[in-house]
């Protein structure tokens, strides 16, 4: 009798070596989605579903925002929350090589590399959310106070509606 086994991804790995709590939520998917469409393919409501998006700055350096997915990043708010004069979004060639991430499986947690992370502020209004599992078809549910800790990551204003 044979068992299927869960495939665990860097984000799974990363989450169990520290002990800390989280639920895996599976939705067929071939290819990138958005994250409004990853959420209603698992059902989770879009106000509590974050996307991982990866920026650099002027610096040279990387960094992490996590924001609403029905929201944008405002680049103007993320580069002085991490104190550089401006950021570029990432580009999305680049993101494998940065992260270990393919875009739409984009965690904030268990990248290559420890970068400094920013989650909006809007994730400390639920008990639970919703962020990428690590790869395409796989999201994570966890308390955000849990998330925060594990990306060593503070809040800030970062995001903003599309028609802002």
């Amino acid at each position: 009798m044979s068992r299927e086994k869960e495939v665990k991804t860097n984000a799974m790995r990363f989450l169990d070596k520290k002990k800390i709590p989280y639920k895996v939520v599976q939705y067929e998917c071939d290819e990138f989605t958005d994250g409004m469409a990853v959420a209603d393919k698992t059902g989770i409501e879009i106000e509590r579903s974050f996307k991982t998006l990866v920026t650099h700055g002027r610096k040279g350096e990387y960094y992490v925002f996590v924001i609403p997915v029905a929201m944008e990043l405002d680049l103007k708010a993320a580069a002085k929350a991490v104190g550089e004069k401006s950021v570029e979004m990432l580009h999305v060639r680049d993101l494998l090589a940065v992260t270990g991430y393919v875009r739409g499986g984009c965690s904030p947690l268990g990248m290559k590399k420890h970068y400094k992370t920013v989650m909006d502020s809007r994730i400390l209004n639920f008990r639970e959310v919703a962020v990428s599992g690590g790869r395409i078809g796989s999201t994570l549910l966890m308390a955000p106070e849990d998330l925060l800790g594990a990306a060593q990551a503070m809040t800030g204003d970062i995001a903003r509606n599309e028609d802002e």
